[in-house]
Protein backbone atom coordinates (compact mmCIF):
# COMPACT_ATOMS: atom_id res chain seq x y z
CA UNK A 1 0.00 0.00 0.00
CA UNK A 2 1.58 3.51 -0.93
CA UNK A 3 2.05 5.53 1.99
CA UNK A 4 0.23 8.68 2.34
CA UNK A 5 1.70 12.30 3.12
CA UNK A 6 1.14 12.64 6.55
CA UNK A 7 3.10 9.08 7.57
CA UNK A 8 6.24 10.48 5.32
CA UNK A 9 6.18 14.05 6.62
CA UNK A 10 5.69 13.20 10.41
CA UNK A 11 9.34 10.95 10.82
CA UNK A 12 10.94 13.94 8.50
CA UNK A 13 9.48 16.65 10.61
CA UNK A 14 10.78 15.11 14.30
CA UNK A 15 13.84 14.27 12.65
CA UNK A 16 14.59 18.09 11.92
CA UNK A 17 13.33 18.81 15.22
CA UNK A 18 15.51 16.02 17.06
CA UNK A 19 18.10 17.60 14.73
CA UNK A 20 17.69 21.31 15.74
CA UNK A 21 17.30 20.33 19.30
CA UNK A 22 21.10 18.61 19.47
CA UNK A 23 22.74 21.86 17.54
CA UNK A 24 21.11 24.30 20.34
CA UNK A 25 22.25 21.90 23.22
CA UNK A 26 25.39 21.80 21.71
CA UNK A 27 25.75 25.10 20.92
CA UNK A 28 25.23 26.04 24.76
CA UNK A 29 27.47 23.53 25.84
CA UNK A 30 30.14 25.19 23.84
CA UNK A 31 29.36 28.54 25.32
CA UNK A 32 29.24 26.97 28.96
CA UNK A 33 32.60 25.56 28.46
CA UNK A 34 34.26 28.94 26.97
CA UNK A 35 32.80 30.91 29.65
CA UNK A 36 34.49 28.47 31.73
CA UNK A 37 37.36 28.96 30.54
CA UNK A 38 37.05 32.62 30.41
CA UNK A 39 36.02 33.49 34.02
CA UNK A 40 38.88 32.38 35.80
CA UNK A 41 41.53 34.24 33.84
CA UNK A 42 39.79 37.61 33.57
CA UNK A 43 39.16 37.09 37.65
CA UNK A 44 43.00 36.52 38.34
CA UNK A 45 43.90 39.02 35.38
CA UNK A 46 41.83 41.73 37.32
CA UNK A 47 43.28 40.52 40.85
CA UNK A 48 46.85 40.75 39.29
CA UNK A 49 46.31 44.26 38.25
CA UNK A 50 44.32 45.39 41.38
CA UNK A 51 47.38 43.98 43.68
CA UNK A 52 49.78 45.64 41.47
CA UNK A 53 48.17 49.45 41.58
CA UNK A 54 47.99 49.15 45.13
CA UNK A 55 51.41 50.70 46.13
CA UNK A 56 53.37 49.94 42.52
CA UNK A 57 54.08 53.66 41.09
CA UNK A 58 55.90 54.00 38.22
CA UNK A 59 58.53 55.48 40.24
CA UNK A 60 58.83 52.38 42.56
CA UNK A 61 59.07 50.21 39.81
CA UNK A 62 61.95 52.36 38.40
CA UNK A 63 63.69 52.05 41.50
CA UNK A 64 63.32 48.68 41.93
CA UNK A 65 64.04 47.50 38.92
CA UNK A 66 67.75 49.56 39.03
CA UNK A 67 68.59 48.18 41.94
CA UNK A 68 67.78 44.59 41.07
CA UNK A 69 69.55 44.66 37.90
CA UNK A 70 72.26 47.29 38.67
CA UNK A 71 73.00 46.50 41.62
CA UNK A 72 71.14 44.59 44.30
CA UNK A 73 70.91 41.16 42.79
CA UNK A 74 72.31 38.96 44.77
CA UNK A 75 75.08 35.74 42.91
CA UNK A 76 76.60 32.58 44.01
CA UNK A 77 79.76 34.19 44.55
CA UNK A 78 78.86 37.36 46.26
CA UNK A 79 76.24 40.13 47.19
CA UNK A 80 76.57 43.11 45.31
CA UNK A 81 74.47 46.43 46.36
CA UNK A 82 73.96 50.33 45.70
CA UNK A 83 76.85 52.46 48.04
CA UNK A 84 75.31 55.40 48.93
CA UNK A 85 77.34 57.17 46.30
CA UNK A 86 75.44 55.49 44.14
CA UNK A 87 72.06 55.67 45.93
CA UNK A 88 71.11 59.06 44.36
CA UNK A 89 71.73 58.06 40.63
CA UNK A 90 69.92 55.19 41.29
CA UNK A 91 66.89 56.28 43.44
CA UNK A 92 66.61 59.34 40.88
CA UNK A 93 64.96 61.27 43.85
CA UNK A 94 65.24 62.80 47.10
CA UNK A 95 65.76 61.42 50.45
CA UNK A 96 62.51 62.12 51.21
CA UNK A 97 60.39 61.20 48.38
CA UNK A 98 62.62 58.12 48.43
CA UNK A 99 60.92 57.04 51.81
CA UNK A 100 57.65 58.47 50.92
CA UNK A 101 57.68 55.45 48.08
CA UNK A 102 57.45 52.52 50.94
CA UNK A 103 54.42 54.33 52.86
CA UNK A 104 51.74 51.99 51.81
CA UNK A 105 53.91 49.33 52.66
CA UNK A 106 53.52 50.20 56.60
CA UNK A 107 51.20 47.35 57.66
CA UNK A 108 53.98 44.57 55.69
CA UNK A 109 57.29 45.85 56.22
CA UNK A 110 59.90 45.00 58.76
CA UNK A 111 62.81 47.54 60.30
CA UNK A 112 65.60 45.57 61.81
CA UNK A 113 67.63 47.55 64.15
CA UNK A 114 71.05 47.57 65.63
CA UNK A 115 73.30 48.82 68.36
CA UNK A 116 75.58 51.56 67.88
CA UNK A 117 78.49 50.65 65.43
CA UNK A 118 77.49 46.94 65.69
CA UNK A 119 76.47 44.68 62.76
CA UNK A 120 74.91 41.49 64.75
CA UNK A 121 71.16 40.55 64.51
CA UNK A 122 70.15 40.06 67.75
CA UNK A 123 67.19 37.76 68.83
CA UNK A 124 64.56 40.35 68.14
CA UNK A 125 65.86 41.09 65.08
CA UNK A 126 65.89 37.84 63.96
CA UNK A 127 62.39 37.24 65.05
CA UNK A 128 61.38 40.58 62.74
CA UNK A 129 63.07 39.27 59.74
CA UNK A 130 61.92 35.60 60.11
CA UNK A 131 58.13 37.22 60.12
CA UNK A 132 58.36 39.74 57.38
CA UNK A 133 60.60 36.83 55.33
CA UNK A 134 57.85 34.54 55.95
CA UNK A 135 54.99 37.30 54.78
CA UNK A 136 55.65 36.69 50.65
CA UNK A 137 52.45 36.81 49.64
CA UNK A 138 53.71 35.34 46.12
CA UNK A 139 55.80 38.09 45.80
CA UNK A 140 58.84 37.97 43.85
CA UNK A 141 61.39 40.41 45.61
CA UNK A 142 62.66 41.08 48.82
CA UNK A 143 64.82 44.28 49.63
CA UNK A 144 66.71 45.00 52.22
CA UNK A 145 67.55 48.71 52.88
CA UNK A 146 70.43 49.13 55.18
CA UNK A 147 71.05 52.57 56.96
CA UNK A 148 73.51 54.14 60.00
CA UNK A 149 73.32 57.07 62.39
CA UNK A 150 75.49 59.93 61.73
CA UNK A 151 78.00 59.34 64.71
CA UNK A 152 81.03 58.60 63.40
CA UNK A 153 83.06 59.77 59.92
CA UNK A 154 81.32 59.20 56.62
CA UNK A 155 83.60 56.24 55.06
CA UNK A 156 82.92 54.16 58.34
CA UNK A 157 79.12 54.79 58.30
CA UNK A 158 78.84 53.73 54.57
CA UNK A 159 80.95 50.47 55.43
CA UNK A 160 78.92 49.74 58.73
CA UNK A 161 75.12 50.43 56.68
CA UNK A 162 76.96 47.94 54.23
CA UNK A 163 77.65 45.26 56.57
CA UNK A 164 74.46 45.59 58.24
CA UNK A 165 73.07 44.27 54.82
CA UNK A 166 75.27 41.66 54.64
CA UNK A 167 74.07 40.47 58.04
CA UNK A 168 70.19 40.58 56.92
CA UNK A 169 71.78 38.17 53.51
CA UNK A 170 74.03 35.99 55.70
CA UNK A 171 70.98 34.67 58.15
CA UNK A 172 68.58 34.28 54.95
CA UNK A 173 71.38 31.78 53.76
CA UNK A 174 72.32 30.22 56.68
CA UNK A 175 68.77 29.69 57.69
CA UNK A 176 67.14 28.52 54.33
CA UNK A 177 70.02 27.43 52.71
CA UNK A 178 68.08 28.37 49.31
CA UNK A 179 69.46 28.70 45.65
CA UNK A 180 66.74 30.98 44.75
CA UNK A 181 67.61 33.39 47.14
CA UNK A 182 70.13 34.95 44.96
CA UNK A 183 67.32 35.90 42.45
CA UNK A 184 64.73 37.13 45.30
CA UNK A 185 67.07 39.23 47.38
CA UNK A 186 68.10 43.13 46.75
CA UNK A 187 70.72 45.17 48.98
CA UNK A 188 70.87 48.68 48.65
CA UNK A 189 72.72 50.39 51.72
CA UNK A 190 72.79 53.97 52.32
CA UNK A 191 75.36 54.97 55.58
CA UNK A 192 74.40 57.93 56.58
CA UNK A 193 74.08 60.30 53.75
CA UNK A 194 70.84 59.60 51.99
CA UNK A 195 66.87 58.50 52.45
CA UNK A 196 67.43 58.76 56.64
CA UNK A 197 64.17 57.93 58.18
CA UNK A 198 62.17 60.32 60.37
CA UNK A 199 60.36 59.96 63.39
CA UNK A 200 57.34 58.58 61.58
CA UNK A 201 58.84 55.46 60.95
CA UNK A 202 58.45 54.73 64.56
CA UNK A 203 55.68 53.87 64.26
CA UNK A 204 56.26 50.70 62.28
CA UNK A 205 57.22 47.45 62.29
CA UNK A 206 60.61 46.88 64.19
CA UNK A 207 62.27 44.69 65.78
CA UNK A 208 62.88 47.24 69.09
CA UNK A 209 58.92 48.47 69.39
CA UNK A 210 59.17 48.51 72.71
CA UNK A 211 62.10 50.93 73.59
CA UNK A 212 62.13 54.39 72.90
CA UNK A 213 62.86 55.54 69.11
CA UNK A 214 64.57 58.31 68.38
CA UNK A 215 66.17 58.53 64.89
CA UNK A 216 69.57 58.02 65.30
CA UNK A 217 68.37 55.12 66.80
CA UNK A 218 65.72 54.11 63.95
CA UNK A 219 68.87 54.61 61.27
CA UNK A 220 70.59 52.13 62.94
CA UNK A 221 68.89 49.70 61.15
CA UNK A 222 67.66 47.66 57.82
CA UNK A 223 64.40 48.29 56.22
CA UNK A 224 62.69 45.10 54.96
CA UNK A 225 59.55 44.09 52.52
CA UNK A 226 58.80 42.13 49.76
CA UNK A 227 57.90 44.01 46.59
CA UNK A 228 55.30 42.16 44.01
CA UNK A 229 55.32 45.04 42.04
CA UNK A 230 55.11 43.67 37.81
CA UNK A 231 58.18 44.91 36.03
Amino acid sequence: MKPNTAQVLCPLAGLVLACLLVGVWVHGAAARVEAMRGTPAEKTAAIAAAADEGFCTTDLKQILKRVLTSCGLVHRERGRGCKPLEAKSVAALSGDDFNALFRPLANRAGIVQFDLDKTELDDAGRAILDKTFSDQRGASYFLVVSRASPEGSLSHNRTLSEQRAGAVLSYLNDKFKDPDLEQEVGLLWLGEEYAQLDQEFCQWNRSRAGEVCTTAELNRSAFLAWIDCRL
